[in-house]
């Protein structure tokens, strides 16, 4: 049975060894941010790191992930206050948010190498496919975010995830349920 670390507790899988990562993060840790897009590394959904570099999980199977250190979008930050997460809110850089797990996945791996990188540097590190087309936005959205984990500029912090129903309601009146009589 495979052995890893998944966002920093250890996980052993009764799954067969060449299973893909991917399948095992989703379907066995239940750790759904973690996209399946093509299955054949093509799109970048399923990116996550493993020990610190971006890696397609659909590629990589239990067998080759043993021993090693896993980190999906859950484990990033659960309260969205990574800095490449907070920057993509902040620059309006999600659409649909499909594709954009895998995307702040390569975004972190690369600021943990080069906090202040280049537009090229960025277009080479993020090989993500978006339908909605927001790469205009995701320089200056990792751009941004080196400048935060550079302490040169703070974001306001984007809402926790997980809002109630009833504070929804409050604040969007046609969600309220319809009075009840009794």
């Amino acid at each position: 049975m495979p052995r890893l670390t998944v966002n920093d507790r250890p996980v052993e899988y009764d799954m067969d060894t060449a299973t893909p990562l991917l399948w095992a993060l989703r379907d066995a840790s239940n750790l759904t941010g973690t996209k399946y897009g093509c299955g054949d590394g093509d799109c970048g959904a399923c990116m996550v790191l493993v020990d610190g570099a971006a890696l397609r999980s659909c590629l990589i199977t239990l067998e080759e992930a043993e021993g090693r250190f896993v980190t999906t979008i859950e484990g990033l930050s659960r309260d969205r206050s990574h800095p490449v997460q907070q920057a993509l809110v902040a620059e309006q850089a999600i659409q649909c948010g499909f594709c954009t797990p895998g995307i702040a996945m390569a975004a972190a791996a690369l600021l943990q190498r080069n906090a202040a990188p280049s537009k090229a540097e960025i277009e080479e590190a993020i090989p993500n496919l978006c339908r909605c087309g927001v790469y205009p936005r995701l320089v200056k959205a990792i751009q941004r975010a080196g400048r935060v984990e550079r302490r040169l500029e703070r974001i306001s912090a984007a809402p926790a995830p997980g809002i109630d129903p009833d504070d929804a309601a409050e604040a969007v009146p046609a969600m309220s349920p319809p009075d009840s009589e009794d």
